[in-house]
């Protein structure tokens, strides 16, 4: 690889890191919103190294004469299999990978969730339909022993993800720890509404389906659904959270 395709490539990466994470959401498919900054700061980095090789690329090398005949070769270089570097700094660019969906959501057990001190549990609001994330709803359906959320019409957002078997389909959420490689999902199983095509986001509503014990593990982490609304992907999409402006 020349050296003017090295500074290229430094160059290139930077500029696509800052792209991706100071000019648009686009990094959030990759990693998790907390690592913007050094995002940010790596972008700019490649781009102060790409200008520091360009400017010493300005000097003359001198090249060391071989065997005697007064004439230097350069054997410096890296394999051409580095040409094939071009393209995920190209990819940062122009392209934005799909973002993680039902496939992946459908080919992992959902997240345990965190069991709640006896009390943790604070009184839920007065407002119907009641806005709620899909750990809360799970929590509050299987741990919480005074049966709050009974009776009570949420309203969850979260993407599509076909079920396999026992009717329904699932409302899902995928959450980042550190990147997309360490995703997990959780999941609620939606009842009595027709499901829109996989990976669709919707905001649904609807009221806890009676299987089993509620306040106990035993509670089916389901909804009996009565209203299901197509809706913009939320930019925390990556997070277990109310959309932002809920």
């Amino acid at each position: 690889m020349k050296r003017f395709a090295q500074v290229a490539l430094l160059v290139l990466s930077g500029v696509g890191l800052l792209r991706a994470a100071l000019f648009s959401e686009a990094y959030l498919r990759y990693v998790k919103e907390g690592m913007r900054p050094l995002l940010i700061a790596s972008g700019v980095l490649l781009i102060l190294l790409g200008a520091a090789e360009a400017w010493s690329a300005r000097r003359p090398v001198e090249r060391p004469a071989e065997d005697g005949d007064g004439h230097g070769h350069d054997h410096s270089g890296v394999p051409r299999v580095a040409w094939l570097l071009f393209l995920p700094a190209l990819s940062l660019l122009f392209y934005a990978p799909p973002a993680l969906g039902s496939y992946t959501a459908s080919r992992e057990a959902p997240k345990a969730v965190a069991v709640v001190a006896e009390d943790g549990f604070d009184p839920l609001p007065a407002t119907s339909p009641l806005p709620i994330t899909l750990t809360d709803f799970t929590q509050r359906v299987q741990q919480d022993e005074g049966r709050a959320i009974e009776g009570r019409t949420v309203r969850m957002t979260g993407f599509v993800t076909p079920a396999d078997g026992g009717g329904g389909w699932y409302l899902t959420r995928i959450m980042l720890s550190c990147c997309a490689a360490d995703a997990q999902s959780v999941k609620v199983r939606v009842y009595g509404v027709r499901a829109p095509k996989a990976d669709t986001w919707v905001t649904v509503t609807g009221t806890w389906h009676a299987q089993g014990a509620l306040g106990t593990s035993s509670a089916a982490v389901a909804l009996d659904g009565r209203t299901v609304a197509e809706v913009e992907r939320p930019v925390n999409g990556y997070t277990d959270a109310l959309p932002l402006g809920s």
